[in-house]
């Protein structure tokens, strides 16, 4: 993705659903910040995410006419606050159906430290689950996926799937980490989104970032893939990959299923006496008591 280029990222976008779509793919996913990489202090960032409208159009339009349904990655938004008039920026995704709809959103709730000065988190709000043709979809973003919480929300409300829009770059590891083990943040994302997929139950689809085919010594962190229990990672071209691609993936949901029942962690999740709680709407309702 190119810093900047948002016709050019669109366009390349484009290209690679075209080609999804035409081995007859039921969803497209893209990485977060797909359209303008990540640059807050550019002086035009802002201008181009007044953009977002746009974008999102040309998606609906894109799925209605390859019949696919379109996670387009994330996009940033700028809105202007209805009492103060202050711009404000947001990283949202969508789930588009094959006709174009807009089945749902997803504004991102857990930002990473060097994303607050620029962007609005939608704090309090509930991770809510999306109702598609491939089953019921929760949507996370990126930094997200640091957060077991986040997911068993979504897991205890019905989700099965959960796609996860990524900017992850192995420099977002601290120094001593760097010293330590170059490749720490591809550790973490490959044990954390394995973990993720077992302890609730679900096939995770991550995509991240990749650097320019042919390019070396890289700092995106790559390694999208969709996983499930008992396989872990699938998605041979990316997988095991930092470079730009794309992987096709027949997700078996059975693999999901045969994992509840060995592991019956939504059964435990849905007991009146269960012990935790995930829900939002559960703990404002215990506070009150």
């Amino acid at each position: 993705m190119a810093p900047m280029r948002i016709e050019t990222n669109y366009a390349k976008a484009a290209e690679f659903i075209q080609k999804a779509a035409k081995g007859g793919t039921q969803l497209a996913v893209l990485p977060e910040y797909h359209l303008t990489n990540w640059v807050p202090d550019d002086p035009k960032f802002g201008d181009l995410c007044g953009q977002w409208e746009t974008y999102l159009n040309k998606y609906r339009a894109l799925a209605k006419e390859l019949n696919i349904c379109i996670v387009p990655g994330t996009i940033v938004e700028r809105h202007e606050d209805d009492q103060t008039k202050d711009e404000y920026l947001i990283n949202v995704a969508y789930f588009i159906d094959k006709t174009g709809e807009i089945l749902g959103r997803y504004q991102k709730k857990n930002l990473w430290h060097p994303e607050r000065p620029h962007l609005t988190s939608s704090t309090h709000d509930a991770h809510e689950v999306i109702e598609t043709p491939i089953g019921p979809v929760g949507l996370l973003i990126c930094w997200d996926l640091a957060f077991p919480e986040a997911f068993r929300e979504l897991i205890a409300a019905g989700a099965k799937i959960i796609i996860v829009p990524t900017f992850w770059t192995l420099s977002d590891c601290s120094e001593y980490g760097l010293s330590v083990n170059p490749r720490s943040e591809a550790l973490f994302l490959e044990s954390t989104i394995t973990s993720r997929t077992f302890e609730n139950t679900c096939a995770v689809i991550f995509v991240n970032a990749g650097g320019p085919a042919g390019s070396f010594n890289s700092n995106y962190a790559g390694l999208s893939r969709v996983a499930v229990p008992f396989l872990g990672a699938l998605g041979e071209e990316t997988k095991n990959s930092n470079k730009e691609g794309m992987s096709i993936v027949d997700l078996d949901m059975r693999h999901v299923e045969e994992a509840e029942a060995n592991y019956k962690v939504r059964e435990d999740l849905a007991r009146e006496d269960w012990h935790y709680v995930y829900r939002h709407g559960d703990v404002k309702e215990r506070e009150k008591l």
